[in-house]
């Protein structure tokens, strides 16, 4: 070896990747992470320590690849290899676990299965065209195929219910909320903040309103909001619950262009008096192209529906079209922002 060279066997040397490699091979991360979910090796660790050999014979997997994929996924803190060979899970980790409060199992099976992976391909064409690759490849609207495909809605709506869990509580404690009254959750999946919001004020009763199957396998049931909520069904672009002190809508405007938007607010606000609350919960982008954690989540809504991230202009704008007057942008401990706004 010339005098000089770096010693790879050094432990001193150390080899930082471009951020263009980083990049470039994000999708084999991806794809290491959803082997350990769909075999559920964070479930096997939950008791301690166990190597990969013990790990495979439990989860009939091939021992030498299992370890070659912890090894991978332990270089991004996930897991922990001890001296022995042993993986143990991290605190980043855990939340692969099924079984754990804030589990993020249920996402990462959604974002890293079919759906996802293949519209993410087709971003070369979508960059060409400006149509959702979803679209492309499916033929139908992302949230139209869904409709006709009863176990794809589900994993949507787990995946859904699993990456809003850790962020519900947040949310909640940061809302401004009145202390009495009824809050509507228009669009509210199953149900998660909605259950966050009544557990954290007492007085108040809440309505969940989505679609009727998503609905149908609601979070609602716990001892802390007994009695204080009911489920409604129906089409968000048509009508919503009326009677609403308080109208929630949480990632739902992302989801649509401008005219997909002013039609949920208008139905919104067919069902308001004058001076009731509207709480919609997004990111807020910056203006102009500063970096924010939300620009990802831009380009999910590029390639998945027609949707899009907005700055507190874009969100005015929208708001004073459809007879709402936006008052203030809450921050919270989390992504989303809360824009508050009231029917005028």
């Amino acid at each position: 070896m010339a005098t000089g060279s770096p010693n790879p066997n050094d432990p001193a040397h150390h080899f930082t990747p471009s951020p263009l490699n980083e990049l470039l091979y994000g999708h084999f991360y991806s794809a290491a992470l959803r082997a350990v979910a769909v075999h559920r090796i964070a479930d096997l660790l939950a008791e301690g320590p166990r190597t990969a050999e013990d790990l495979a014979m439990s989860a009939g997997l091939h021992a030498v690849s299992l370890r070659r994929v912890l090894r991978l996924l332990a270089a991004r803190g996930l897991f922990r290899e001890d001296a022995r060979g042993a993986f143990e899970l991290t605190g980043n980790g855990t939340p692969l676990r099924t079984d754990v409060p804030g589990s993020q199992h249920a996402t990462i099976m959604l974002v890293s299965g079919k759906m996802f992976a293949t519209a993410a391909e087709g971003i070369v064409d979508t960059v060409r065209t400006g149509t959702p690759s979803f679209e492309t490849t499916y033929g139908v609207p992302f949230f139209e195929h869904l409709a006709g495909s009863p176990a794809e809605r589900q994993l949507f709506d787990a995946g859904m219910a699993s990456l809003s869990g850790p962020v519900d509580g947040l949310v909640a404690q940061s809302c401004p909320l009145p202390g009495s009254g009824t809050v509507v959750d228009v669009g509210g999946g199953r149900g998660g903040l909605l259950r966050a919001v009544l557990t954290r004020e007492p007085a108040l009763t809440g309505v969940l309103f989505d679609q009727p199957d998503t609905v149908a396998d609601h979070l609602l049931d716990s001892k802390e909001v007994r009695g204080r909520w009911r489920v409604e069904s129906g089409d968000f672009f048509s009508a919503v619950p009326r009677g609403g002190d308080v109208y929630l809508l949480k990632h739902i405007l992302h989801d649509w262009d401008d005219d997909g938007c002013v039609r949920i607010l208008e139905a919104i606000r067919r069902s308001a008096t004058l001076g009731t609350k509207l709480l919609v919960i997004d990111a807020v982008l910056p203006e102009g192209s500063a970096p924010h954690p939300a620009v990802a989540l831009e380009l999910i809504m590029m390639i998945m529906v027609r949707g899009r991230e907005r700055t507190a202009t874009e969100f005015e704008r929208l708001l004073s079209r459809t007879g709402f007057r936006l008052n203030r942008i809450v921050p919270t401990p989390s992504l989303p922002s809360i824009i508050e706004a009231e029917a005028v």
